[in-house]
């Protein structure tokens, strides 16, 4: 299969669920707002763009399994060849609220081997895009992850749990740590967008703890793709399904596991 003109055509689907999108943030009614749990939200907007991309993608694999955020391709299904794993608005709480960083994310395994992801931001009209062992890109310009040498002059990006706050009394020392030896910390508000940040070198690193697949598997390819590494917050376990996810130029990997690992059991 030929994985490099199937992420061009990938782009292009995720670019159709991104104009979708714009067009409706300009005229959005927030009283159509629903939670799925404690501060979980969720929209018409979120729904129908992942019907877009589920009709877009059957199209280009016919035979593939979804796992999707919105259940609009009914329950989650791995196939036993091609899954597409895909969040169809990721930063929906931006989105709600008029804040200009949103995403939509496909990510494509094969067995279980990440082979294609596309990240779409729409605010910015950016799509990044990767294929396995083919590099990683953002309007098909080439992208790298950074240079930034040392934790101490490096800008790393997070996000903060929502709904479960079984460990935020670990998370909140973690913070502190980085806060002192770092550059500094930024939430974005979009996963896919901060592994995307990381894989084009704006960000150094990037890590967040009970996150889900369709939030990372994108944008996991992508950091890899551009030269990053990619974990679980202590081992090599794996990130896509893991539910915490490590992702850095490399550089810093070994510096950022060892903050989290002084609080992080």
């Amino acid at each position: 299969m030929d994985f490099i003109q199937l992420s061009l055509e990938t782009a292009e689907v995720a670019r159709r669920a991104g104009q979708f999108i714009r067009q409706e943030a300009a005229r959005f009614d927030r009283s159509r707002v629903e939670h799925k749990g404690l501060h979980d939200m969720v929209s018409y907007v979120d729904q129908e763009s992942e019907k877009l991309l589920v009709a877009g993608l059957r199209e280009l694999l016919p035979q593939a399994g979804f796992i999707t955020e919105e259940g609009t391709a009914g329950a989650p299904s791995r196939a036993e060849e091609f899954t597409w794993i895909i969040d169809p608005l990721d930063g929906t709480t931006n989105f709600i609220h008029g804040l200009p960083c949103y995403s939509v994310s496909i990510a494509l395994l094969q067995g279980n081997e990440l082979v294609v992801g596309v990240v779409y931001e729409v605010n910015q009209d950016e799509c990044f895009r990767a294929v396995r062992g083919g590099g990683a890109f953002c309007n098909e310009q080439r992208i790298h992850v950074s240079g930034t040498a040392e934790l101490n002059s490096s800008l790393i990006a997070t996000g903060f749990p929502y709904s479960n706050f079984a460990r935020v009394d670990t998370y909140l020392p973690i913070l502190k740590e980085f806060m002192r030896r770092t550059n500094g910390i930024r939430r974005v508000g979009s996963a896919a967008v901060d592994l995307a940040w990381v894989a084009a070198g704006r960000f150094d690193g990037y890590f967040e703890f009970n996150i889900n697949s369709y939030d990372v598997a994108a944008g996991i390819l992508l950091v890899r793709e551009a030269g990053g590494h990619v974990t679980q917050f202590l081992h090599d376990g794996d990130p896509v399904f893991g539910r915490e996810v490590l992702a850095t130029n490399t550089a810093v990997h070994a510096e950022m596991q060892q903050v989290i690992g002084e609080f992080w059991s």
